[in-house]
């Protein structure tokens, strides 16, 4: 089983938060941890947000870039092709998502075309949606 992780869910691996115990246990269950080209970026502009908000938290979201960018090299990156982008287009019509997010549900959808996925992520309308696709995700309903 391949985990997909949105950048919900990555940024769970980093900083201890609400969910951190649910991915890291799914990491433990898979083969192979997936996410797509764009949650360098999203990681990245989520560390600096932080740090913003809550500067006395400036020294552990370092670690954390660091701890970053020494595990992606280990992920599956999925690249965007204009073919996902224009697949991510038609799920932000269909399930009223937004950009990203589409592009995000797009990678995993092709991934999960390949192998089972199980799609990683804390946003609830993200998760019907791969879960209308036929992936599995922390969703109970």
């Amino acid at each position: 089983m391949i985990l997909f992780c949105d950048t919900s869910a990555l940024i769970k691996l980093y900083i201890d938060e609400t969910g951190s115990d649910l991915v890291r246990e799914q990491m433990h269950n898979a083969d192979a941890v997936a996410v797509a080209r764009i949650a360098w970026v999203e990681a990245q502009a989520a560390f600096a947000r932080r740090v913003r908000e809550e500067p006395f938290d400036e020294d552990a979201i370092e670690g954390a870039k660091s701890a970053l960018r020494s595990d992606w090299q280990r992920f599956v990156v999925l690249e965007i092709t204009q073919d996902l982008v224009e697949r991510a287009g038609e799920f932000a019509d269909t399930f009223a998502l937004r950009a990203y997010d589409s592009v995000q549900l797009a990678a995993a959808a092709a991934a999960a075309a390949r192998t089972e996925v199980f799609f990683a992520c804390f946003d609830t309308r993200l998760n019907r949606a791969a879960k209308i696709l036929g992936m599995a995700s922390f969703l109970k309903e």
